[in-house]
């Protein structure tokens, strides 16, 4: 046979199902041979069995949950509502820091808000049609004064001459009265746009300035911090902790609308605002009231240990085999000679690297509630999981060891009248000590199961 996957391993049921499988019928040497020279050849039949064929591969015990404790701001702890080792409520209130840094930066961004407030909307003075209105009365009277003079001149040249310059006077006087008005109602258009503009960039101003109200706000809400889940609380960090730092995911979205420029004017507001400040991945070991605490360092690990699954690390070659509600069974390190129903809960799709090369898929599993008690199972704990991948009943099936592979494919020797033939068949489930055949062979034909590569096509061979 082909050689498997190192992370494949072979579990027959037949020994469990043996009244269903039929005793296969061994014993038989080349002709001319005698029990005194034995040839290692060995005959049995096609059968019924049913075949499971088996995955193997370390896994490890995870929590139904864990979630990271860190501090939203630097200061010091002024309470401490949990003992290590306390199983709390999601919500439940944990700790309270005291930070004066948070504090000054609400005080900033509330004066900010304020400033931006009492500047309301922004007005700009249109110019005053009405200048120009005046100008033009008068400019219209002193016209019709000289028209009177004109008109008092006797007639003759010298009377057409003067009424006609009034009149020029008084075409060129409407022309530029008309053209003062259009320029000032466009000024006054333009001023308009102006003005409005200016209000909409107060009003973004405001906006800004409430956001980082809201987000300073919610940094000295977060004083007070609250279990993100259900669990037991263990001091410091947690290598088998899967979540990310909960404190501060409120603030974080909040700082999300705070453009980058206004946290800059705050000061020293903005770096506490942000998340700044050194020691962001330091873990405060030793936590208790006073204890000095920086922005995310990590304060205390909450785990939910309600409902242990295991994750396990399938070679790519076997993945293809393992789908959602596949059972297993799990044996741990730790707890030799145990063994823990299961079934596959999920399959990642995207690839981790093998430590000995290629790739493996992590594939979650969940232990079944109905199997043996579950003391003293850990998160972390390393166990194998066995995925019953297929399972074939009652299949058309030979002894493992009665198939062999060659440049031609799977096949096995078939002997009929004494003679060997090859024959290539169709493997379906694959066992660790037998085959199921799909196509190829039929229940009682006889197939050599021993020594398979000591014969030819065509030799004889007596039963």
């Amino acid at each position: 046979m082909s050689t498997r996957s190192p992370s494949r391993l072979i579990v027959p049921r037949t020994a469990v199902l043996a009244p269903l499988v039929s005793l296969v019928v061994t014993a038989t040497v080349l002709t001319g041979c005698t029990e005194d020279s034995p040839t290692g050849i060995e005959l049995g039949q096609v059968t019924r069995a049913t075949v499971t064929e088996v995955v193997e591969a370390p896994a490890t015990v995870t929590a139904r949950a864990s979630a990271i404790v860190s501090a939203p701001s630097a200061g010091t702890v002024v309470s401490l509502a949990v003992r290590e080792g306390q199983v709390v409520a999601a919500g439940q209130v944990l700790l309270t820091i005291d930070s004066p840094g948070a504090r000054q930066a609400l005080a900033q961004a509330e004066g900010a808000d304020a400033e931006a407030a009492s500047a309301g909307g922004v007005t700009i003075p249109r110019a005053d049609l009405s200048v120009v209105s005046d100008a033009g009365r008068r400019a219209a009277e002193a016209i019709d004064q000289a028209r009177q003079a004109a008109e008092a001149l006797p007639e003759g040249q010298v009377r057409a001459a003067a009424l006609a310059r009034v009149e020029s006077a008084r075409a060129e006087h409407e022309a530029a009265r008309r053209a003062a008005s259009q320029a000032v109602r466009q000024l006054n258009a333009g001023l308009s746009s102006l003005s409005r503009l200016a209000s909409s960039l107060a009003r973004a101003q405001r906006a800004q300035t409430r956001a980082a109200v809201t987000a300073a706000q919610a940094a000295v809400d977060s004083l007070t911090v609250r279990s993100p889940i259900a669990g037991t609380v263990i001091f410091g960090g947690s290598p088998a902790a899967a979540g990310a730092a909960a404190s501060g995911s409120e603030l974080s979205s909040a700082l999300d609308q705070v453009p980058p420029d206004l946290l800059s004017q705050l000061g020293s507001a903005g770096p506490l605002l942000s998340g700044g400040g050194a020691g962001g991945t330091a873990t405060v070991a030793d936590l208790a009231v006073g204890t000095p605490v920086t922005a995310g360092a990590t304060l205390l690990t909450v785990t939910d240990v309600s409902e242990l699954g295991l994750t396990a690390s399938v070679d790519e070659t076997d993945v293809v085999l393992v789908r959602p509600q596949v059972p297993a069974e799990i044996e741990l390190d730790a707890l030799p000679g145990m063994r823990y129903p299961a079934a596959v809960r999920s399959v990642d799709l995207q690839p981790t690297a093998s430590a000995r090369g290629g790739v493996t898929y992590q594939v979650r599993l969940r232990l079944d509630p109905a199997g043996p008690s579950r003391t003293g199972l850990r998160p972390g704990m390393s166990a194998v999981a066995r995925l019953h991948v297929r399972t074939a009943d009652q299949a058309v099936s030979v002894p493992a060891s009665a198939v062999f592979r060659d440049e031609r494919g799977d096949a096995v020797w078939r002997v009929t009248d004494g003679i060997a033939r090859r024959v290539p068949v169709r493997l379906g489930a694959q066992g660790a000590d037998r085959v199921e055949i799909t196509d190829g062979v039929t229940v009682g034909d006889q197939v050599i199961v021993r020594g398979a590569d000591r014969v030819s096509d065509g030799q004889r061979v007596q039963a």
